[in-house]
């Protein structure tokens, strides 16, 4: 009796105090092949880090990109983290999750993991303060993947 390999980690990244350049070539040097964008509003100040810059940047290294809104926080959730206080944004995005949007976009997140070495996005640098943490840890519960969170080199 043979056993399946192990499906690859799942693995998140935050893109604060980083640049475009330094998180995809994270992403390539851990053998990412799709990027998860689960960011509720997929724009940013940062440059390269708005959804079409972001999904042409990745592609020209090989890296799929797929925006999962219904994953993102939601904006009292986000106000919450802003405030620091991480437990209220937890309560409030696991809340949010009992929903059927994000319900139906965690079974594509699962299974898209299942399908090629996938990183979850989003903005905060350590993932204890983001909800991406606790989208790994949902999708991880589904396909037994162990979730490695990677650190981008910071700018300065």
């Amino acid at each position: 009796m043979t056993t399946a390999p192990a499906p690859p980690a799942l693995r998140t990244i935050g893109y604060q105090a980083s640049t475009f350049d330094r998180v995809r070539d994270a992403l390539v040097a851990d053998g990412v092949q799709l990027l998860l964008d689960v960011r509720a509003l997929p724009a940013s100040r940062k440059p390269g880090f708005s959804k079409r810059l972001l999904a042409a940047g990745l592609a020209e290294a090989g890296i799929g990109y797929v925006h999962l809104q219904p994953l993102g926080t939601p904006k009292s959730g986000r106000d919450a983290v802003r405030r620091g206080d991480v437990a209220t944004m937890q309560l409030l995005f696991r809340e949010h999750m009992a929903g059927d949007r994000p319900r139906a976009a965690l079974a594509e997140a699962v299974a898209l993991a299942r399908g090629a070495p996938a990183c979850l996005l989003c903005f905060e640098r350590d993932h204890r303060t983001c909800h991406r943490a606790l989208v790994a840890e949902m999708v991880a519960a589904e396909t037994g993947q162990a979730v490695v969170h990677l650190l981008p080199r910071a700018v300065g």
